[in-house]
């Protein structure tokens, strides 16, 4: 499968991004990566690739320009990345061959907060959303909104992620499941833990990422 890298012209910034697109792709997810993160996370990229071999169409971007994100708040900036990634998933709507493919969402730590509020933001236009490790609690204000299929991974010994991730489900109204992986801390870097979150969001995909 060939990886596309694509400049995204925003309205204001133009955005770096990784697209691919298996034949016959049955949707495709966008990642939002957490705070110091980039496109070029290796973590993302395993998921992402785990994915696309399950015929699943992936789209890695960075939220942030190289100068945006020197200045260390911004990566924490949920709102800017929020307004990121509606304007991307617009622009990939609007512009790119997946525009006709069922949409997903998976964010990975305070990228889970920028995704479920971009989620409420678009409602039935996404149709699943994976969290890994994530901080949905920072989108609480707006978590009553969220219509996509939501799931919650988080690592057995992310002891305060847990309860961050409890608060969090607890405020979804739409169909949802948190998942807690044994022995897995907050960046499931302990050997096969991020495959079997791979395994839990490609499950996740294929039972929800799909048009009405």
């Amino acid at each position: 499968m060939q990886t596309n890298e694509i400049d995204i012209a925003l309205s204001e910034v133009i955005l770096k991004g990784d697209i691919v697109l298996p034949k016959k792709a049955i949707g495709i997810v966008i990642f939002s990566h957490g705070s110091g993160s980039s496109r070029l996370s290796s973590r993302n990229r395993l998921v992402a690739e785990t994915l696309q071999q399950q015929g699943i169409g992936t789209f890695l971007f960075d939220l942030l320009t190289e100068e945006e994100d020197r200045n260390y708040e911004n990566r924490f900036n949920i709102d800017l990345l929020t307004s990121r990634l509606i304007e991307t998933t617009h622009w990939l709507l609007e512009d790119t061959e997946a525009k006709d493919l069922p949409l997903g969402y998976f964010g990975a730590s305070t990228g889970a907060a920028s995704a479920l509020r971009a989620a409420a933001h678009f409602r039935k236009t996404i149709k699943a959303v994976v969290s890994r490790g994530g901080r949905p609690d920072l989108a609480l204000s707006e978590l009553h909104l969220v219509t996509a299929p939501t799931l919650l991974i988080v690592g057995g010994d992310d002891v305060p992620v847990i309860g961050m991730n409890k608060l969090a489900y607890d405020a979804l109204v739409c169909t949802k499941e948190m998942k807690i992986i044994p022995g897995a801390t907050h960046l499931f870097e302990e050997p096969g833990k991020l495959l079997e979150v791979s395994e839990l969001a490609i499950e996740w995909y294929k039972k929800y990422l799909v048009n009405d």
